[in-house]
């Protein structure tokens, strides 16, 4: 019982890491404003970005990055700690060890699920866009490398935000199914890139259209 406890305690510490609303905090903190009422009401980077400037967007998105890496480094500190207490002695077929991977698919979808449904407005956010890139890099940074590289020569290229974070999203699927990997990381991020994906809809339609904003122009 007590190891079922502390594993669901894991989860939602993951899922208040990633529920941290940086883009909004700095909106109040640097102009006393709710970020989400302006610009294209987003609380990610790339509205900061329109609304408060380079610098203060540059802060959102590695904060929103280090969120990413810090629930997976979490994950696994807490497995490792969780297998040293006597009181939390798991089920007799559960392998602590072997488990690690499944820890780290949880606590990673825990912590985009947090960043995009945060509790502390009122279940929205952003698109999980850099805290997904995070938890790429620290699950496994080929597999983050990649799709970073891609996201910036996209918008080199195109100067779309959302085309290059739905472009990043798939690349990150195909290398994770391409290289060595364990099968909960995988489905990890085949989730993760589709809700990402999914939470774009909108864009896409945008897109679609032509209608969608290039960098320097309000959405």
């Amino acid at each position: 019982m007590v190891f079922w406890i502390a594993a669901a305690v894991g989860l939602a510490i993951a899922y208040l890491l990633g529920s941290i609303p940086t883009g909004y905090l700095a909106g109040k903190l640097l102009k006393g404003i709710d970020i989400r009422e302006h610009g294209s009401k987003s609380t990610g980077a790339t509205n900061v970005l329109r609304t408060l400037g380079k610098w203060p967007a540059s802060m959102v998105l590695l904060v929103d990055v280090l969120k990413g890496v810090g629930a997976i480094a979490f994950a696994r500190g807490f497995c490792l700690w969780l297998s040293t207490v006597p009181s939390s002695t798991p089920p007799a077929a559960f392998d602590l060890q072997s488990s690690e991977p499944w820890a780290v698919c949880l606590a990673g979808f825990a912590v985009l699920l947090g960043h995009s449904r945060s509790v502390w407005l009122n279940f929205a956010g952003g698109k999980s866009v850099a805290t997904g890139l995070g938890v790429l890099l620290a699950m496994s940074w080929p597999v983050g490398l990649g799709a970073a590289v891609v996201f910036g020569a996209a918008l080199a290229i195109s100067r779309i935000v959302s085309l290059s974070s739905m472009l990043a999203a798939l690349t990150a699927m195909a290398l994770v199914c391409g290289l060595e990997q364990p099968l909960p990381h995988r489905l990890l991020v085949i989730a993760g890139g589709v809700y990402v994906i999914v939470r774009h809809r909108a864009n896409f339609r945008r897109l679609l259209a032509g209608t969608e904003p290039r960098l320097g122009k309000v959405a």
